[in-house]
């Protein structure tokens, strides 16, 4: 069972720590849970860069694989991560 390395953008970091603490404690507990081969509810996006997201409630993890780390790029609310 792969183990991920979890690597946050300096971006991403802003956007964690810019959500109310009990958002940020759900967010946290699933990135912990994505480094277990990629657990909970994750997609790959079509023709989207990143290329996956984990839903965290109303709130959208956006990542990318990077051999064995993942890097995560977005962390915001759903209705915003998607519109760049």
């Amino acid at each position: 069972m792969p183990r991920y390395r979890i690597q946050l953008t300096s971006k991403a970091l802003k956007q964690l720590e810019a959500l109310p603490i009990g958002s940020q404690d759900l967010v946290r507990s699933k990135i912990d849970r994505l480094a277990d081969n990629l657990a909970g509810d994750v997609k790959r996006l079509k023709s989207f860069s990143p290329a996956y997201r984990m839903r965290a409630g109303d709130f959208r993890i956006l990542f990318d694989l990077e051999g064995d780390q993942i890097v995560i790029r977005i962390v915001g609310n759903r209705r915003d991560v998607y519109d760049r």
